[in-house]
């Protein structure tokens, strides 16, 4: 998938160990250690994408840190891209088929980021004919995995349409937030 784009395995590695862990902070041995690859390898793609601004190093002591620079210009995109490939939306395409026909699947970008949200919020949008027994066993496992409550809601293809063209401000809020498509695009969701 991003091969034909990042061919460089090691940099897609590096990229997706900080795109998954945005907030983390990492010396070169601990990301040697999470990526599985030979130190001077590592090396160079981090000096590549500390002068690409993607990552900012800081030395401290004996040890040089690496972070994400939050203000790079396709910081949002990039984490969008990273997201994709996270153990969430990973779990959603396996499980699919037995979670429904699922026409749209959607994921706030807080729930990547890992912000809180209020209480008539939700992190995850279902829209289709979903099997409700399957969706709470599959979301109560991610929560265990991930350690998060995942707060989600599930539609039929008719009730979207009707909340949405009554102006549901709870659907509306979820719509106008900035999301990861799964399933489907962004564009039919907004139609």
């Amino acid at each position: 998938m991003l091969s034909a784009v990042i061919p460089s395995k090691t940099r897609r590695k590096i990229l997706e160990l900080f795109f998954t862990h945005h907030t983390d902070l990492y010396y070169l041995r601990n990301i040697v250690r999470a990526v599985d690859e030979e130190v001077n390898a590592v090396k160079r793609e981090l000096d590549i994408l500390e002068k690409a601004k993607i990552l900012f190093k800081e030395k401290r002591l004996n040890k040089s840190f690496y972070t994400l620079n939050k203000s790079y210009i396709f910081y949002e995109e990039f984490l969008r891209i990273f997201a994709k490939m996270s153990p969430f939306p990973r779990a959603v395409h396996e499980n699919a088929p037995r979670l429904g026909k699922i026409k749209f699947a959607s994921l706030s970008i807080k729930f990547i980021k890992q912000q809180p949200i209020k209480k008539d919020e939700v992190y995850f949008l279902l829209v289709g004919m979903i099997i409700i027994p399957e969706i709470e066993a599959f979301i109560k496992k991610m929560e265990e995995t991930s350690g998060r409550q995942i707060d989600y809601t599930v539609m039929t293809d008719e009730e979207f349409v009707f909340r949405k063209r009554n102006n549901d401000p709870f659907l509306w809020r979820f719509l106008r937030t900035p999301k990861i498509m799964i399933c489907g695009s962004e564009e039919e969701l907004m139609k």
